[in-house]
C-alpha cells in the first residue's frame, strides 16, 4: 500500500492529498470489507469516491473481474487511472522482487501479460507513471523468462 501511495504522490508531485490517501487505502473495500460510509465519514467523499473507482466487485469470478478491468480501465477517471496504474506498478515490481510461493512462472507471465492490457487503457495521466510501469513489465517479463 505504502509504495502506491509514493508512486501517487510522486506522480502528481504532491498535489493530490486525497488521491494519495485513496493509494493508502484502496484495498480496504475489496480486500478488508471496509464499509465506502466508514471511509467517507473518516477521509471525505472524495477519497471514498476514488476508492470505489477502483474496487473490483468480489461478487464476480474471478475472470470476469480481470475482464472488466481490460474493459473498463479507458473509462476510469484520471485519477482513478492514475491509482490504478501505480498498483499495477507495484504489484509487478512486487512479482519480481519476491513473487507469490505458489505462483507458477506462467502464472506470473499471466498476470504480466494481463497488466499490461488493464495499462494500455490508463495512458495519457502520467508519463513519469507509464515510464515506471513498463520498467516494471519488463522487470517482471525477465523473471519470468
Amino acid at each position: 500500500m505504502l509504495e502506491v501511495a509514493i508512486l501517487v504522490a510522486t506522480a502528481t508531485d504532491g498535489k493530490d492529498p486525497d488521491l494519495v490517501i485513496a493509494a493508502l487505502l484502496h484495498d480496504a473495500i475489496e480486500d478488508q470489507k471496509v464499509p465506502r460510509a466508514e471511509i467517507a465519514e473518516a477521509f471525505g467523499n472524495d477519497v471514498a469516491e476514488l476508492i470505489c473507482e477502483v474496487t473490483d466487485d468480489k461478487g464476480l469470478d474471478k475472470q470476469e473481474r480481470k475482464r472488466l478491468q481490460v474493459e473498463n480501465a479507458s473509462k476510469k477517471s484520471e485519477r482513478a487511472k492514475i491509482l490504478k496504474l501505480a498498483d499495477k506498478t507495484s504489484n509487478l515490481r512486487s512479482i519480481s522482487a519476491s513473487p507469490p510461493p505458489d505462483w507458477s512462472l506462467n502464472r506470473r507471465r499471466e498476470y504480466v501479460d494481463w497488466a499490461r492490457q488493464v495499462a494500455d487503457g490508463l495512458t495519457g495521466v502520467s508519463e513519469w507513471l507509464e515510464a515506471e510501469f513498463q520498467n516494471a513489465a519488463n522487470e517482471a517479463q525477465k523473471s519470468t523468462d
